[in-house]
């Protein structure tokens, strides 16, 4: 997310174009056998920061994007900068453990085909181009790449990789049918999305995961920007909070269509917005004491935030135990915040359907 994410109301055509790729056509199922234990091979994804796992560090980029690279960024599990934007691991992360994959590697350092899936999603990332807020003077301290150029990114792969060229429309990936789409949140990060993409491969995956957004009006940045009077019946900001409620209405009926015109395809929403304000609610139940003070900054009070100097630029440092933290940086959220809200995915109740169904549907229907 864009320090500016959370002020925008996102648009739904970006979701449409990947999950309609994605689903058009059904691969012919597989069986199940003793070498073929898991139900996915690969994940694709896509996304902006609470999603990339390197992509941001690979590309052209403003600065304000880099201190990601840079300690104490990685300090809790892999006990370096690895380019995400957490102390440690992401939620797509735990997905590809719980599906005992490998960490997905970033498009932009993949070389050749990878086994077992690329992550397309790039820190940042806006659902319009970039040249769009050039020629309307419009330009921030953003990432250039959008998901325009996710999408270029994926069409570009399966071509090299896969030999389905864009104008071919009737190419079928036949490893789709082992290959999990997971699209993580994207549209916060613009004023407006004007445009959808009319050059998408239509090619078939019958497993896509949509997450929905968190509480962004919980983040430390929108509470230090927003007027103290801007509050809900938890604390944080009221008028960022209903935005993201409505964008996730506006993606659960979306999706909801989407079965509908595609009955043989599983498409789940994974709620993050309930699976935030569980821990809001109860923090305590997860080891989290910290709700709202981001755990690496500046020391500013309340909310340890200087929106000119954030985390891993020089005289910032991180708490002791940001495991007992929601929030990592003041926009991005701890390792420990991150693996609360993949169990609540991946074991519980809030994956509709649930990503047990997802599981059981792969493993015996293909």
């Amino acid at each position: 997310m864009s320090t500016c994410n959370m002020l925008k109301f996102p648009i739904m055509t970006m979701i449409i174009s990947i999950v309609t790729i994605l689903i058009l056509s059904f691969p012919s199922s597989i069986a199940i056998t003793k070498t073929n234990p898991h139900p996915f091979k690969k994940i694709y994804a896509f996304g902006d920061s609470f999603t990339d796992t390197g992509n941001t560090k690979s590309v052209s980029g403003p600065s304000g994007f880099n201190h990601g690279s840079d300690p104490p960024y990685g300090m809790t599990f892999f006990h370096h900068p690895t380019n995400r934007y957490s102390d440690g691991r992401l939620v797509i992360d735990f997905v590809a453990e719980s599906l005992s994959l490998p960490y997905l590697p970033p498009y932009k350092y993949v070389k050749g085909n990878s086994p077992n899936g690329v992550n397309f999603a790039v820190a940042g990332s806006t659902a319009i181009d970039h040249e769009f807020f050039v020629k309307n003077n419009l330009t921030l301290d953003i990432t250039l790449q959008s998901i325009q150029t996710q999408l270029q990114w994926f069409d570009k792969y399966l071509e090299e990789n896969v030999g389905c060229k864009v104008q071919d429309v009737n190419c079928k990936v036949g490893d789709f049918h082992d290959a999990l789409f997971w699209v993580g949140e994207i549209g916060a990060n613009d004023y407006a999305y004007t445009i959808g993409s009319t050059s998408l491969l239509k090619k078939g995956a019958k497993y896509v995961v949509v997450q929905g957004f968190p509480m962004t009006g919980c983040l430390p940045l929108a509470m230090t920007l927003a007027a103290e009077d801007d509050r809900d019946n938890i604390g944080c900001v009221k008028s960022v909070n209903n935005q993201s409620y409505t964008h996730n209405l506006a993606i659960l009926n979306l999706v909801k269509s989407l079965r509908r015109q595609f009955p043989k395809a599983i498409i789940t929403y994974a709620d993050y917005w309930t699976s935030y304000l569980t821990v809001m609610q109860s923090p305590a139940k997860f080891g989290i004491k910290e709700t709202f003070k981001a755990c690496c900054g500046m020391g500013g009070e309340p909310y340890n935030i200087d929106v000119f100097s954030f985390c891993g630029a020089p005289s910032t440092k991180a708490c002791l135990s940001p495991s007992q933290y929601v929030n990592w940086d003041g926009v991005h959220l701890t390792e420990a915040m991150y693996k609360v809200v993949s169990n609540m995915f991946l074991k519980g109740s809030l994956m509709n359907p649930p990503f047990s169904f997802l599981l059981d549907r792969k493993l015996h229907r293909g």
